[in-house]
């Protein structure tokens, strides 16, 4: 018996390391009947370099909010009011097919209002707004396949 349970096992872990190839993304996790597997790899690191600026652009005394933008814009994860994915799995902004987004560029919410939902495992997650402000950036498509950590959009503090 537990020769078979050992080849259920590699083959339960090539299908779903099979599942991470043809998803894309870097971790699953699968339990049933107390067996509790985990498939990750190490996602591939891609380094982008950017020619330098031929002069620097002059100082500014205070930033405004299009200066706050583009920074949020070159890395969406530094910026203060990012919403970051607690989990793996696919994102939607609206509760069903063909309905009004949770929220758009521009909306208003307060915290614990629901941003989207995060599928995992079947399971329809609520992903509520960590604080009040306004919803500045989108970063994620309806439907596109999200990882832990991954900024989700941006919502600055009024």
């Amino acid at each position: 018996m537990t020769d078979r349970k050992a080849s259920i096992d590699h083959e339960l872990i090539r299908d779903l390391a099979k599942l991470l190839d043809e998803t894309g993304l870097t971790e699953i996790e699968f339990e049933q009947e107390g067996l509790r597997l985990r498939v990750a790899r190490q996602p591939t690191a891609v380094q982008v370099s950017a020619p330098a600026p031929a002069a620097a652009p002059p100082p500014v005394a205070a930033a405004s909010a299009p200066a706050a933008a583009s920074r949020a814009a070159a890395d969406p994860a530094a910026h203060p009011g990012v919403v970051l994915s607690p989990m793996v799995g696919t994102a939607y902004r609206s509760p069903e097919p063909g309905a009004k987004p949770f929220v758009d560029v521009g909306t208003v919410v307060k915290a614990g209002d629901t941003l989207l939902i995060i599928e995992a495992m079947k399971t329809m997650n609520h992903i509520p707004a960590p604080h009040s402000g306004t919803v500045v950036q989108i970063l994620i498509e309806d439907g596109q396949p999200v990882e832990f950590g991954e900024p989700l959009m941006i919502i600055e503090e009024r």
